[in-house]
């Protein structure tokens, strides 16, 4: 399977899109809540319909970018949200983003990307983040396949890509995932070394 611009695209046109539960998920709504600088530089990338930018936004935090190859999604979050700022919905490839974070809020896109490219989002990762900028968020936690996206992957895959270039602060089945995905995701907080 080859998820590009033109499968995630069909895959919004014909409304099959299982991954979004309509609203941001316990583990991601826990950890924001925790969160007190307003000010951080936040992306999401792979942002799909972006519940997490929405939370994000309705709680004060005032730049957040979101980032996704499908225009469709982004037209969605701006139609539910007409005062998000627009210059911060961006269409395009997470891979040409070209700015610095300060946290970039990971929504199992690291499991919707082929695996191949999986060295070069945890590099990606590191050029865009901050000097002690952050990943957290959740990674599926199921052996890896062909059969995707959803692709898989396990907390020792995590640990060896991610520790070249990050400390692991936390990497952990996450206890308040949502009932279909109980044991099936793992929280994790990496800080760019």
């Amino acid at each position: 399977m080859n998820p590009n611009k033109e499968f995630w695209k069909s895959r919004y046109d014909t409304n099959q899109i299982g991954w979004d539960v309509g609203t941001i998920t316990t583990p991601l709504k826990e950890y924001i809540d925790q969160l007190e600088d307003k000010n951080l530089k936040i992306l999401i990338p792979g942002a799909g319909n972006s519940h997490e930018a929405e939370y994000l936004h309705h709680k004060g935090f005032t730049n957040i970018f979101v980032i996704d190859l499908v225009k469709t999604p982004l037209n969605n979050l701006a139609k539910r949200m007409p005062d998000f700022p627009k210059n911060n919905l961006l269409h395009g490839n997470f891979f040409a983003l070209n700015d610095t974070y300060d946290l970039i809020i990971e929504q199992t896109f690291y499991c919707a990307i082929q695996p191949h490219l999986r060295d070069n989002y945890v590099t990606k990762m590191a050029e865009l983040l901050s000097v002690h900028g952050k990943i957290a968020g959740v990674l599926f936690q199921f052996p890896l396949t062909e059969q995707g996206p959803p692709f898989g992957g396990s907390k020792e895959e995590y640990q060896n890509r991610f520790s070249k270039l990050f400390h692991i602060k936390t990497l952990e089945t996450s206890y308040n995932s949502i009932k279909p995905r109980k044991g099936m995701e793992l929280f994790a907080i990496f800080e760019k070394k």
